[in-house]
C-alpha cells in the first residue's frame, strides 16, 4: 500500500504536465511573441516542385541574445522560418532587444516576415522535460505560422552552421522530404539505470520562474509497451513527423509524451522513441544528427567546446552544422570568412542578394529572385557525406534497429 500511495500522485503529476504542454501546444496566440509583419516583396514558392524550405528554432539562456542573433544572421535566408526562444531566466529587456535587434541587423527579415522573438518565455530545465515541452511548442508555433517549410531544425545558441543556406537548399533538394535525421540507439547500457527508471517532476513545467527538478525515491522498470530509443538532443525533423507529433493522428506521440513528462533528458529520448515505434516513420528515419562534435575519452554529457585547431576538420567532415561553441571564439569568424564569406553584423549573402558588394554596403539590403541558390564549394563535400548516409539508410543497416 505505502508503494500504491506513493504511486498515485507522481500519475496524477504526470497526467496534469501532459495537460500543461498540450495546452501549451495548442494555445499560442499572437500576443505571444514579437512579430514584424508585413507583405513579401518576391513571391516565395514552396512544394515538391520547388527547393525546401527550413523552419529554424533556435533557442538560449539570459546573456545569449547576441550570440543568438549572430546565429541568425549566419542561418538567414528568406525562404525559411525562423523562431528565437531565450528561456524564462533573461529579462524582458532582453528579449525587446533580440527582437529589435533582428530587424536592424536583416533588411530582408523586417520585408519578409520571417523571423519571430517568443515574447512569453517558457522555462528549459536541462534535465527535466521543459525543454522539450518549450521544442513543441516552438513546433507548434511554426506549423502556424508557415506553411510552406519541409524541415524542423533545431539549433542552441551554441552551435554554428559549416555551409551556406545555399548550400543546405541545394543539397536537400536531392532529398526525400519526409526524411527525418535524428541520432538514435536501442542500446541503452548505463543509461538503462541512470536515465529510464529515474522518475523526476521539473517545476519548470508548473512553476516559470523554476529551473529544478525533484527526484523520486523510487524507480520504474524499463517500459515493455514501446522501445526505448535515446540519442542526441539535436534534430532535422521533416514536416509530416512534427505534424504528428503536434496533431497526433493516432495516439502514440500522446502516449509516449505521458511517459515521457518523468523522465530524465528526455529531449535526448522522446522524438527517438516516438519515430522509431511507429510504424509510418520508422523506415523515414537516418541515424544522424548533421553535427560535427569532439567528445571527451570517454564521452561525458556534452561535448568539448571547438576551437581552431578542430577547423580543417569541421571543413573536411562535409557535416553542415557544428557544436559547441565558446561566445565569440575566433573560430567562428575563420567560419565567416573562410566557409560563409559572411562580413561582421551582416547575413550570409546567397544567391537572392542582389545588391552590389562593397566596403559599406550589404549585398542583402536588396534581394532579387529568392528561389534560386548558388551552392558553393562546401556544398560538394556535404553532397558527398549525403550520398554516403542516404546509402547507409537504404541498406536499411543503420534506421531504429530493435
Amino acid at each position: 500500500m505505502a508503494g500504491e500511495k506513493w504511486l498515485f500522485p507522481i500519475i496524477s503529476v504526470s497526467f496534469v504536465t501532459v495537460l500543461l504542454i498540450l495546452s501549451a501546444i495548442s494555445g499560442f496566440t499572437a500576443s505571444s511573441a514579437f512579430f514584424s509583419r508585413q507583405p513579401d516583396p518576391i513571391y516565395v514558392l514552396h512544394g515538391p516542385r520547388h527547393p525546401p524550405a527550413f523552419a529554424y528554432y533556435i533557442s538560449g539562456s539570459r546573456g545569449d541574445g547576441p550570440r543568438m542573433l549572430r546565429l541568425l544572421l549566419a542561418i538567414y535566408h528568406p525562404r525559411n522560418r525562423y523562431l528565437l526562444h531565450l528561456s524564462h531566466d533573461a529579462s524582458e529587456a532582453e528579449r525587446i532587444a533580440l527582437a529589435s535587434a533582428t530587424k536592424l541587423a536583416v533588411p530582408a527579415a523586417r520585408a519578409f516576415g520571417n523571423v519571430d522573438v517568443v515574447g512569453k518565455a517558457g522555462a528549459m530545465t536541462y534535465m527535466g522535460p521543459s525543454g522539450l515541452a518549450a521544442t513543441l511548442h516552438a513546433a507548434a508555433v511554426l506549423l502556424r505560422l508557415d506553411k510552406g517549410w519541409d524541415w524542423f531544425v533545431t539549433l542552441s545558441a551554441e552551435d554554428y552552421p559549416l555551409v551556406t543556406q545555399d548550400d543546405l537548399i541545394h543539397v536537400f533538394s536531392s532529398m526525400p522530404r519526409d526524411l527525418n535525421f535524428i541520432d538514435h540507439t536501442s542500446d541503452l547500457g548505463w543509461k538503462e539505470s541512470q536515465r529510464v527508471h529515474p522518475i523526476i517532476v521539473d517545476a519548470g513545467i508548473y512553476l516559470s520562474k523554476r529551473s529544478q527538478y525533484f527526484q523520486a525515491s523510487e524507480k520504474r522498470k524499463t517500459p515493455e509497451s514501446f522501445k526505448f530509443f535515446t540519442g542526441s538532443p539535436w534534430v532535422i525533423l521533416s514536416r509530416s513527423f512534427i505534424e504528428h507529433c503536434i496533431l497526433g493522428w493516432d495516439n502514440l506521440p500522446r502516449t509516449l509524451l505521458l511517459y515521457f513528462t518523468n523522465v530524465l533528458l528526455s529531449q535526448e529520448a522522446y522524438f527517438h522513441s516516438t519515430i522509431c515505434n511507429s510504424i509510418d516513420f520508422q523506415n523515414k528515419t537516418v541515424n544522424n544528427d548533421l553535427r560535427y562534435k569532439e567528445w571527451d575519452n570517454p564521452p561525458q554529457m556534452e561535448p568539448l567546446f571547438l576551437n581552431d585547431t578542430n577547423f580543417d576538420k569541421m571543413v573536411d567532415s562535409g557535416l553542415p552544422f557544428s557544436r559547441k561553441f565558446r561566445e565569440d571564439d575566433v573560430v567562428l569568424d575563420s567560419i565567416d570568412k573562410q566557409i560563409l564569406d559572411r562580413k561582421y553584423h551582416r547575413v550570409t549573402p546567397g544567391a537572392w542578394c542582389s545588391a552590389k558588394r562593397g566596403w559599406w554596403s550589404d549585398p542583402c539590403s536588396q534581394w532579387k529572385n529568392v528561389n534560386l541558390v548558388r551552392p558553393g564549394a562546401q556544398a560538394e563535400k556535404f553532397g558527398d557525406f549525403m550520398k554516403r548516409l542516404l546509402e547507409e539508410w537504404s541498406s536499411g543497416s543503420n534506421s531504429c534497429r530493435l
